[in-house]
């Protein structure tokens, strides 16, 4: 069974970073955090290699530039990426998955694997 995320330490900083939801369901929940047509692609970016604001705009799906920055804060906010200095050094951040982030690769490959068998004219792209 999946680890549990650690209990906030008071009432008042759960209330800083809980968003709100609609239901206490936890798809409902889930998909609050990542359950629209960008944020599950910068996910699977994020799993094979793609670190850099730049290379996200480089996806097939051509994600625009202000939805990929409000994807990129609810991730960073839901605790699912973190920002990281950047390999080359300098002032540049780049964007890793956390520990939270990394466990959605199972729905990842799930999701694949359905598109693959049920959407004619899928193939898996190894950019």
């Amino acid at each position: 069974m999946p680890s549990r995320k650690p209990a906030q330490k008071d009432s008042t900083s759960l209330r800083k970073t809980t968003p709100a939801r609609r239901s206490p369901c936890p798809v409902s929940c889930a998909l609050d955090l990542f359950g629209d047509r960008w944020t599950l692609l910068v996910i699977r970016d994020l799993v094979f290699g793609k670190t850099r604001f730049k290379e996200f705009t480089s996806s097939p799906e051509g994600i625009p530039t202000n939805i990929l920055s409000d994807r990129l804060e609810r991730l960073r906010e839901g605790g699912i990426i973190e920002q990281v200095p950047a390999t080359e050094g300098g002032k540049r951040m780049a964007y890793a998955l956390t520990e939270k982030g990394m466990s959605l690769r199972p729905i990842l490959k799930m999701l694949r694997d359905w598109g693959l068998q049920w959407e004619d004219g899928t193939r898996v792209s190894l950019e």
